[in-house]
Formats: structure tokens, sequence, C-alpha cells
């Protein structure tokens, strides 16, 4: 600013700042922005104040020309600051609404409606039937040890029942286990008897897949233990499990062999005029209470087992397991 200033000079660097600041707060985006250019026009070392610290070298007459032309520039910055700051503020708002709404009206995209496979329902099915029945649910690995998968169920090295189970072996000794049996050996390690029991799970076997085999399936299996239970109670409560399942059919049973049950059976029931198998059980074998440390003088119990990939073919008129396992939306949106 020279020495001496005219009325002219401080009139033109009004006019001046008034164009700057239109075209400077025109420009502005961000509400920050243009509460930078509010202290840097109309604050104490803005350069509005600075063109009016140059007034009082003007004669007395003509300073209040210029604090009014001033103000004037004064308000009209003010004016156009808040016009500015709502037009910013109200962008902002639709930026997010357009970018947080949901359109309520628009088409979904297709997401097919999911339901339980048909083997889960099995499953939770048998499940709820045996909770009714006073059993509890215990889970295992899939991934046994030799001990827990043939050796604690009175199956030891070299018998036959392990051709029948033969399985998928780790490198480390280790095998994928060939039924849910080892549940119940764990758990007895860790809960003393009296045991009720059952043991859902995916086992896995060495068998060549056709219509009636998987390698990979899945079993339900019930151990009931505790003083003076006999096979009466094993066929009551078989019996009763069946028929809550299959409805009020004929069911019997039948002699046979498992090696950690004695005396074993199979058991049928009489589905649409013919008999069909089922399921197996028994009486826990006294080699077995003895391996676990318990008393077969005192104690007692029976087991029993089953596909439920049977149940569940049985049940829906499923003629090939394989159908279970290839996800075919065809097929299971019948279920």
């Amino acid at each position: 600013m020279s020495a001496t200033v005219s009325l002219q000079q401080l009139t033109d660097q009004l006019q001046e700042l008034e164009t700057q600041a239109a075209a400077e707060i025109s420009a502005a985006t961000t509400a920050a922005e243009l509460e930078q250019l509010r202290v840097g026009l109309l604050g104490k070392k803005g350069r509005l104040s600075g063109v009016l610290g140059a007034m009082g070298k003007l004669p007395g007459d003509e300073r209040p020309l210029i604090g009014q032309r001033a103000n004037v520039l004064k308000e009209q910055v003010q004016a156009l600051l808040g016009e500015r700051l709502t037009a910013v503020n109200r962008a902002a708002m639709a930026e997010r609404i357009a970018r947080e709404s949901l359109d309520v009206t628009a088409p979904c995209s297709y997401t097919p409606p999911g339901h339980r496979h048909p083997l889960i329902s099995t499953i939770e099915e048998i499940v709820d039937i045996f909770s009714g029945l006073g059993y509890r649910v215990s889970e295992g690995p899939e991934i046994e040890t030799d001990y827990y998968n043939f050796t604690a169920l009175n199956i030891p090295e070299h018998h036959p029942a392990r051709d029948m189970q033969d399985t998928f072996y780790l490198e480390d000794g280790r095998l994928l286990r060939t039924h849910t049996s080892p549940v119940q050996i764990r758990y007895l390690e860790n809960n003393p008897p009296p045991v009720r029991v059952i043991a859902p799970g995916r086992v896995y076997r060495r068998d060549a897949v056709d219509a009636t085999h998987s390698p990979v399936f899945h079993q339900v299996e019930v151990l009931a233990l505790d003083e003076g239970l006999d096979f009466s109670h094993l066929r009551g409560t078989v019996t009763a499990f069946l028929q809550q399942f299959f409805g009020d059919l004929p069911v019997r049973f039948r002699a046979s062999y498992f090696p950690f049950t004695e005396p074993s059976a199979e058991v049928d029931v009489q589905w649409r005029g013919r008999w069909l198998e089922v399921m197996g059980c028994g009486m826990v074998d006294p080699a077995v209470l003895t391996g676990m440390g318990l008393d077969p003088e005192r104690w007692s119990g029976f087991a029993a087992g089953l596909g439920v990939e049977r149940f569940c073919m049985v049940r829906h008129g499923i003629d090939d397991i394989r159908r279970l396992y290839t996800s075919d939306l065809r097929f299971l949106e019948q279920f």
C-alpha cells in the first residue's frame, strides 16, 4: 500500500475484492473450504480488513463512503457464503442418500431360497425323537485313532470285522472313522454311567460307489448304559423309535453279529409290503465294558446304529444314494 491513497483506489480494491470473493466462493465444494474463505475475507486479518486499514489515510469526508461500501461488500460476502454453504450441504446430503438409500421398489437380485438338505432334515428328525426319549447328543472327531475306532470296540488287529470296515489311513497312522461308535467310547471316558447318548455324524469306508454305497455317508449311533438294562429295553427303545419315524409298522429283530455287542440283531420294518433292513443293534459286549474299566456284573447296556442315507432314501422313495451328493437343484428342490 502506497503512503497515500485515494478514494478511487480503495473503491477499485473493494470492487476487485468483491469479484474475487464471488469467484472463490462459487468454486468452493466443501464446508471446510467455505470456512477458510470466510476467515480469509472477513476475519480480523482478512483481506477486507486490509483494505479498511488504509481508510484512515483518506480525508475525513471520504471515509464514510468507503465504510458504507465495505459494509455492503461484507453483507454480500456473508450472503454468498451462506447460500453456497446451503448448496454444498444439500449436495453432500443428496450424495449420501443416493449412496446409502435402499430402493424397496426395485426387484431383488435372484437368489433361490434355501432349505434343509434331506440328509440334514433326516438327522434332525432322528435326533428329535431320541431327545424325546431322554438321550443327549455327543459328537467327536472324524479323524480317529486305531484304538477308538477298532480296539476299544473289541475289534483287535487282524479281526475279520476290519475287512468290512476298510477305511482311509493317514501318514501318521490315524484314520477316517468308519462309524460313530468311537464317540461313545470318548463319552464314557469322561462321563460315568448311567449314560444315554446318541452320536450323529459323517463316516468313511472304502466302498465302491453304486446305487446303495458311498465312501462317505452318515450314521447315528445310540448307547444306553445303566444298572439292570436287558434286551427288552433295547427292543422297546428301537421299536418306539422306528414306529415314530416310519409310522405304526411291524418291526422284527433277526439274530446277527457285531464284535462290540452280544447278543446282536438286525432290525427290519415292513415297508410297502416287504421287510426292509434298517438298522443293527445289540447288548454291549462285556469285553467292551471291561476295557473301559466298568464292572459288567453291575453295568449293562445296549447300542444301536443306523445309516441316515438308508432312512432318508426309504422315507422319500429315493432309488440311488448318489442323488443325495450331486447337488442337483432339480432333485433337491423336491424336499
